[in-house]
């Protein structure tokens, strides 16, 4: 086969990720050999049945996803097609057809009287007036050889093209099962913060009622009732908007599943606890478990087989070709009498067409180099986002445990002006400033908390999940065989077997 054999480009891989140099993020860590997240259900690891369940739809019932499955049979197809121009083409036909030959002609010549044309024999002129009928029953064969493997580094190409749509699938698969995963638990923030504002309100409703009493034998002015009830009533107003999150999160988990939003109900559970511990792969690991990266380089190797089927267009093409038949006067002329064939032979070259051919070896070539960096930049992009991700955690984390500090200082601190306020030692601004900062900082630790699941999602994401290499198809795999069988449209009832009938329809 003319053209290069496909060979990977070296990647530049770091020995290791900068976040783990010399200390690793609590919790996680490098994964040792034959320790790494399960080749499946990845999102097992936050041990929550509910979003076990979730998750467990998406592949089924996401439209998303079943629509890059289709787009895997189509480029399965297409090496089907390839395929077929390794054998040669047949046909058979059967044609008929009638003939008048008029009393004063002999083969096409006009007869005069008496001085017939010289190719007049008794043989044609015995057809004068009357009606003849010829039929031919023939097959032909066309055979275009492959000498130069123009059609076999297509198929080639057309291979790894199916490795490239199935890293595609696995692609949308664990984009959509992070999407959901990251929907959920953004459902289940929201959650907790209509819990926390609704507690937030009931702490402001006894505050109110402090004020009232103060307000009652003089302590305190109608100012200071009117801020406790502005204070209560906001805070209940924003409980309320929460359902708006809620709801739309909702129908979001919803979408990603596959169901309409009526047909799905969630827990009202909030979120609570840290997020798992998880292996961190090195860096070179990272190139097996990507199924973005996997597609990327699959698409190298897709482009580099068309480079030879551009240079096969400098060679000539080779053709055979066959045909044999019957003909004669009768329906069914199949008679040694009356049987032809032919064989035949074609080399074609194509001598001058202005540098076509040389236009088109170049955009191939070039087609390849343009794979190759953007494989490499893939490739640049993973490490930065396991990067990013792996800062987030650890930042986060670390301001997770400072929030939670100040929350307990406000939390002292309210209590310490409340008591002052009793006995009217300082005014209500100070006990407004001090449970709007416990708020706040309740409000902040929850959303931190929200921002480390969401960023481990999406380091288990940028890590490629489950998945790695082995699980794209092989040649043959990827090679669909030719079935007789009728292909059964989605949705329809399979064949009845034979002696089967078909009982109680309402049809």
């Amino acid at each position: 086969m003319v053209g290069p054999d496909y060979v990977p480009p070296p990647v530049l891989a770091p020995e290791k990720f900068k976040e783990l140099k010399g200390n690793l993020v609590q919790g996680w860590k490098l994964a040792a050999p034959q320790d790494s997240v399960d080749a499946g259900p990845w999102w097992t690891v936050y041990g929550d049945p509910a979003l076990d369940a979730l998750e467990a739809q998406v592949e089924v019932s996401n439209q998303t996803v079943a629509a890059a499955v289709e787009a895997y049979e189509q480029a399965r197809t297409l090496v089907r097609e390839a395929e077929a121009a390794l054998f040669p083409t047949v046909n058979a036909g059967y044609s008929t057809s009638r003939q008048y030959t008029g009393k004063s002609l002999v083969s096409g010549f006009l007869i005069a009287p008496g001085n017939a044309p010289a190719i007049a024999t008794p043989s044609n002129a015995s057809l004068n007036g009357k009606t003849t009928a010829i039929y031919t029953t023939q097959g032909n064969l066309t055979w275009e050889l492959d000498i130069w493997g123009k059609i076999r580094r297509q198929i080639e190409s057309q291979t790894a093209g199916v490795q490239v749509s199935a890293a595609d699938l696995e692609n949308v698969k664990l984009s959509a099962q992070a999407a959901l995963a990251a929907a959920y638990f953004n459902r289940r923030a929201a959650v907790s913060l209509r819990a926390l504002l609704q507690e937030t309100a009931e702490e402001y409703r006894k505050t109110l009622e402090i004020v009232r009493n103060q307000y009652k034998i003089g302590l305190a002015a109608r100012a200071d009732v009117d801020a406790a009830e502005t204070q209560l009533i906001s805070t209940e107003a924003q409980a309320i908007n929460t359902g708006v999150m809620i709801a739309q999160l909702e129908h979001a988990i919803a979408m990603l599943i596959g169901k309409a939003p009526a047909e799905l109900s969630l827990p009202q559970a909030g979120l609570v606890g840290g997020i798992p511990a998880f292996p961190v792969e090195v860096p070179a690991t990272l190139l097996e478990r990507r199924p973005d990266i996997a597609a990327a380089e699959r698409q190298m190797q897709q482009e580099n087989a068309l480079i030879g089927v551009a240079l096969a267009a400098y060679y000539p093409d080779i053709t055979l070709s066959a045909t044999f038949g019957y003909a004669g006067h009768v329906p069914l002329p199949i008679n040694p009498a009356h049987e032809f064939w032919s064989l035949a032979a074609l080399a074609k070259q194509t001598l001058f067409e202005g540098g076509l051919r040389s236009a088109q070896v170049d955009y191939a070539t070039s087609t390849y180099r343009q794979s190759v960096a953007a494989y490499r930049q893939t490739v640049l992009a993973a490490f930065q986002q396991v990067e990013d991700q792996l800062a987030a955690i650890r930042i986060q984390r670390q301001q997770l445990e400072a929030e939670e500090k100040a929350i307990v200082v406000a939390r002292r601190t309210v209590a310490f002006y409340l008591n002052q306020y009793r006995v009217g030692w300082v005014a209500f601004t100070a006990v407004v400033v001090a449970e709007a900062q416990l708020f706040a900082a309740e409000q902040t630790a929850l959303m931190t908390r929200q921002n480390l699941f969401a960023a481990s999602v999406a380091l288990i994401e940028a890590l490629g999940g489950g998945w790695n290499n082995s699980k794209l198809p092989t040649t043959a795999e990827a090679t669909p065989r030719i079935s007789i069988l009728p292909k059964i449209p989605p949705g329809a009832p399979p064949p009845l077997a034979v002696g089967e009938q078909k009982c109680c329809s309402a049809q």
